[in-house]
């Protein structure tokens, strides 16, 4: 696929359904938009639904670049009941007829707030020893797991039935974090139990669920010839992370060309930038080249990714 002759290099926020993995929305897409390089940013589980950052044509080179930090999410959830896979539609492994009061629920949520240890849950795609944990744990295996360091930013009750245990939470998490084991470790704090019933991300990879669209919008816009609206160009997406910087067309080529650039042929005046700092890098036509870091010590522009 092509945007006016030109190869595409975009982003779109997709929402995805119940009952979908991740790359089956990849896979869709590749059909809709007909173009095979398609990824995406943050796997959602099958159960799950919402913000997806799917990365299209030369964007998927950037996946890595965008931060995975600043998750929000609205979740479901059962107290009194602790499943196998930490969710509903796992095989019951406890349940606990007292239930907690909101005060009580809310009180132990409090210190689940900051810098948390989360142990990676069985059922999940995290690797150990090169296996991934979810093929050995439908093989009913178990291993032993090292508690991983995680940021909640944000968490609070939002909903809650003391009778039947149901609620919803909304959570802020760093990278890494899962709602799921979240709602487990409280339950067992609270001595009940718990398990997640729904997630609906809201936000990732700076998209929030307003911006984005439902495979079935996608294909009418396909249809329509009316993509280039819902299509961000990765040059946008990235300016919500990364200071610009132009360079004129002798430094452009000279950087295409894999030349290191001193400060001065950048534009940039030593010292004036912190070390490290990266930035995206532009030609004088606004034409994306990169993403790249300036040296301080050595005075130099180093190339981290490249788009042309």
């Amino acid at each position: 696929m092509e945007n006016n002759g030109k190869p595409l290099c975009a982003v779109i926020g997709v929402y995805k359904p119940k009952g979908w993995t991740s790359f089956d929305v990849v896979a869709k897409l590749r059909g809709i938009l007909k173009e095979r390089r398609i990824g995406h940013s943050g796997t959602l589980d099958p159960m799950a639904t919402g913000v997806l950052a799917v990365f299209v044509g030369k964007a998927t080179r950037a996946i890595d670049l965008l931060p995975d930090n600043n998750k929000s999410y609205l979740a479901g959830f059962k107290m009194g009941v602790s499943t196998d896979t930490q969710d509903i539609t796992g095989k019951a492994l406890k349940s606990c007829g007292k239930l907690p009061s909101l005060e009580e629920l809310r009180e132990v949520s409090i210190g689940f707030v900051g810098d948390i240890m989360q142990l990676p849950p069985m059922y999940s795609a995290v690797k150990v020893d090169g296996e991934k944990l979810y093929r050995l744990a439908r093989q009913g295996k178990t291993v032993e797991r090292t508690p991983k360091p995680r940021r909640v930013e944000k968490l609070s009750i939002q909903e809650y039935d003391g009778a039947t245990g149901e609620g919803v939470l909304y959570a802020e998490v760093g990278k890494g974090t899962y709602i799921r084991t979240l709602i487990n470790d409280i339950g067992e704090k609270l001595g009940c139990g718990g398990c997640m019933t729904s997630l609906e991300r809201l936000s990732a990879a700076g998209f929030a669920k307003e911006q984005c669209y439902t495979l079935e919008q996608i294909r009418q816009y396909a249809d329509e010839n009316k993509l280039s609206q819902i299509m961000i160009p990765l040059s946008r997406v990235l300016a919500e992370f990364y200071d610009g910087l132009t360079l004129g067309e002798r430094a452009a080529a000279m950087y295409k060309n894999g030349v290191k650039l001193r400060g001065e042929q950048a534009g940039i005046k030593n010292g004036s930038l912190a070390d490290g700092a990266a930035f995206t890098v532009f030609d004088s036509g606004g034409g994306l080249l990169g993403v790249a870091r300036y040296d301080n010590e050595n005075d130099e522009l180093k190339s981290v990714k490249n788009f042309y």
